[in-house]
C-alpha cells in the first residue's frame, strides 16, 4: 500500500500557489512607490550538491555542453537544468543577484553571498576518485572548509570596504551575521551506491550524513551566521533515472507510477534529518534553524503534473529511448554514443515547460520554480518562518 505522506496543504497546494501570485502583486505595487525593497539579508551562502551548484564543478571541471541551460541563460551555464534552480529564484525573491561559484576564480562577485554547491557531492567525505565513481572530491567538509577560508580573506581587508581580491569581488565583514545559510544536499550519499547495497545496507550510515549535516549547521553557527534553510530529499522513487536504474518489480510501483520502497526509505531520512535538527535548534536558542519540506511539493509534482501546469512527471524531458521515462543511463542527456558503428544522440523536448524533470535526475526551471513558489509562501518551514517579514519578496517571473 502507497506510504501516506503527512499532507500539510498539500490538497491546498494550488491554491497556495494563487495567492503567493496575489501576494507577489501586492509586493510589486508597494515596490513602485519605493526606491529600493529592503531585505534584512544581505547575501546568501549556498552548500550542496547539482540541484544547487550554479556551476562550481563545471568552474573546476569545465565541460559542461547544450541543450543544458537552453530555457532561461540560452547557453550551459553550469546548472544541472535547462533553466534557473531553486537558489536561483530564492536570490531573485530576495533581490540578490544570482550566487557566483566560489570556485569560478574570473568574474566572480561574492558582495552578496557564494555558492560552495558542487555537482556530485556528498555530505560525507567521498573513498574514491571522481574519475572512479563520479562522485565530487567537494563534499560538504570541503565546502565548510572554504567558507572558513572566504571568511579569512574578506576578515584581512578594511571592515567598511569591498575588495578585489585576485579577480574576484568580496563583501563588508559584517555580511556574515547579515546572510541566509541555505544547504541543499544529501542525495547523492542516499543514491550513489544504492543499486548495489540495496535500501538496508545505505541506511547503514545515513545517520552519519544527518549528523555531519546538523554539526555543519552549528559550525556556520559559530561563523556568524543565524538563519538557516536545510531543505529536505525528493522522493527519488519518482526520478526517471532511478525507476529505469534501480531494482523493483511492478508490484513495488504506486498508483503515480513511484517506487514506494525507495520513497519510504527517504521519508525515513527526512524524518531523521528533521529530528536532528530540532535538536540542533534546542542548542543554537538564538538562531532560525528551519527544515525546509521540498519533499512534499515535489511529490505533488509527480504524482499530479497536470494540476499545476506541467503534462509529464516522471518522463525527462532530455534523454534517450522515449517511452515512459526517456532515460538511458548510456547515453546521458546532452551526450553520445556509438553502438555497432552508428552514433545515437540524446533529444530534447522542445517544450521543458511542461516536465518536471529535466534530464532524468533534476528538476526543470518550471519545475524549481513551483517548489520555490511552494516554500516561499511559507507552508513548508518547520518552524514557521515569514520570509515576507524579513524582506519585501520579489517577483520570481
Amino acid at each position: 500500500m502507497d506510504h501516506q505522506i503527512p499532507r500539510r496543504n498539500l490538497g491546498g497546494f494550488r491554491l497556495s500557489i494563487i495567492i503567493w501570485v496575489f501576494s507577489i502583486v501586492g509586493v510589486t505595487m508597494i515596490m513602485n512607490f519605493t526606491v529600493e525593497a529592503k531585505c534584512d539579508f544581505k547575501a546568501i551562502f549556498n552548500f550542496g550538491d547539482s540541484n544547487s551548484d550554479t556551476g562550481g564543478f563545471w568552474a573546476a571541471f569545465p565541460a559542461q555542453s547544450g541543450p543544458f541551460g537552453m530555457t532561461y541563460f540560452k547557453k550551459p551555464s553550469g546548472r544541472a537544468s535547462d533553466g534557473r534552480l531553486i537558489i536561483d529564484f530564492l536570490a531573485q525573491a530576495l533581490g540578490l543577484p544570482f550566487l557566483s561559484p566560489y570556485l569560478q576564480s574570473i568574474g566572480s562577485n561574492f558582495t552578496h553571498g557564494a555558492n560552495y554547491a558542487t555537482l556530485a557531492s556528498t555530505v560525507l567525505l567521498p573513498k574514491t576518485s571522481l574519475f572512479v565513481t563520479g562522485i565530487s572530491p567537494f563534499a560538504l567538509s570541503i565546502q565548510l572548509n572554504q567558507m572558513k577560508e572566504f571568511k579569512i580573506r574578506v576578515s584581512q581587508q578594511n571592515p567598511s570596504d569591498t575588495l578585489y581580491i585576485g579577480q574576484s569581488l568580496f563583501p563588508t565583514y559584517d555580511i556574515f551575521g547579515q546572510s541566509l545559510y541555505t544547504l541543499y544536499i544529501g542525495q547523492n550519499d542516499f543514491t550513489s551506491n544504492l543499486a548495489a547495497i540495496g535500501i538496508h545496507g545505505m541506511k547503514q550510515y545515513l545517520p552519519q550524513v544527518v549528523a555531519q549535516i546538523a554539526d555543519t549547521v552549528k559550525e556556520l553557527y559559530d561563523l556568524g551566521g543565524s538563519s538557516f534553510l536545510v531543505l529536505n530529499l525528493a522522493p527519488i522513487g519518482c526520478y526517471p533515472a532511478f525507476l529505469v536504474q534501480l531494482p523493483h518489480n511492478n508490484s513495488d510501483l504506486d498508483m503515480y507510477g513511484c517506487m514506494i520502497s525507495y520513497n519510504n526509505a527517504v521519508i525515513e531520512y527526512n524524518d531523521m534529518l528533521k529530528n536532528a535538527l530540532d535538536r540542533t535548534r534546542k542548542t543554537l536558542i538564538d538562531a532560525h534553524v528551519i527544515y525546509v519540506d521540498t519533499h512534499s511539493v515535489y511529490l505533488e509534482i509527480f504524482r499530479h503534473p497536470m494540476y499545476h501546469g506541467l503534462q509529464y512527471g516522471t518522463k525527462a524531458c532530455c534523454g534517450f529511448g522515449g517511452g515512459d521515462y526517456n532515460f538511458d543511463p548510456e547515453v546521458y542527456c546532452g551526450n553520445r554514443k556509438v553502438v555497432n558503428g552508428s552514433t545515437i544522440t540524446t533529444t530534447t523536448c522542445s517544450d521543458p515547460e511542461n516536465y518536471a524533470s529535466w534530464d532524468g535526475i533534476h528538476a526543470t526551471e518550471a519545475a524549481n520554480k513551483l517548489i520555490t513558489w511552494a516554500i516561499l509562501n511559507g507552508t513548508y518551514f518547520d518552524p514557521p518562518f515569514p520570509l515576507g517579514e524579513y524582506c519585501e519578496l520579489h517577483p520570481i517571473g
